[in-house]
């Protein structure tokens, strides 16, 4: 992958913090910057299918920790969801910009 890739690739993974600023943010920028840039940019496709893969993900985990706080176990759940929603992007983003995809570990694959 050639810098400017890397460099959009690496703001894909880190664009899921701004739903920590605003409101769905976190997930309509990385779909967005995926869409619009993944037609010049092939490598970005498999990128953007990761982090779109990764916010679904914690869409279900966040749900079922709410489903389970009835019987305290949620809480545990939600702790998990807010790390994994802090620390995977950042190692997506670090391994995007070095020029390799990684693999979120817990991702449901459900874009392929």
């Amino acid at each position: 992958m050639d810098q400017n890739t890397r460099t959009w690739a690496m703001v894909l993974h880190f664009s899921v913090f701004l739903g920590y600023l605003i409101p769905f943010a976190g997930l309509i920028a990385p779909v967005l910057i995926w869409q619009l840039k993944k037609g010049e940019m092939p490598e970005l496709d498999a990128h953007g299918k990761m982090v779109v893969n990764f916010i679904i993900s914690l869409i279900i985990y966040t749900l079922v920790s709410f489903l389970l706080t009835a019987v305290l176990i949620g809480i545990v759940g939600y702790v998990a969801v807010f790390f994994m929603g802090i620390v995977f992007p950042i190692i997506g983003g670090i391994k995007a910009h070095s020029g390799e995809l990684w693999k979120y570990p817990l991702v449901i694959s459900i874009i392929k």
